[in-house]
């Protein structure tokens, strides 16, 4: 289980990582955009609002820096040899939870009990 829960976490570590990076990108020409721009961009008709686009993508940039966060602890605790292990009682966390949640830190009777 280990190799292949390393091959799984270390795939979506390297999603995570792009999606982080490609918002950042999209955040940055963003931010260049609105750059020396006093406009009033709330009552354009011609599409999306700056500032809704901008709340988007920080909604995406923050989801995708979470995921990464996850999957690097997930990894640490393989690395500690605790991955797949219920952190509040301590028994396995079950295949089919960790095949659906690679980085998950709870069984799901803990995850339900603690409301997670």
């Amino acid at each position: 289980m280990t190799s292949d829960a390393r091959s799984r976490l270390t795939v979506l570590r390297a999603e995570s990582a792009a999606r982080v990076a490609a918002t950042a990108a999209t955040l940055a020409e963003l931010m260049h955009d609105r750059e020396g721009s006093n406009d009033d961009d709330e009552h354009d008709p011609e599409g999306v609002t700056l500032s809704s686009e901008w709340s988007r993508l920080t909604g995406l940039a923050e989801a995708a820096g979470s995921e990464l966060r996850q999957v690097d602890d997930a990894i640490a605790r393989l690395d500690a040899g605790t991955y797949g292990v219920c952190a509040h009682c301590g028994r396995p966390i079950p295949a089919a939870r960790l095949e659906v949640r690679p980085f998950a830190t709870h069984c799901v009777a803990c995850a339900e009990k603690l409301g997670l």
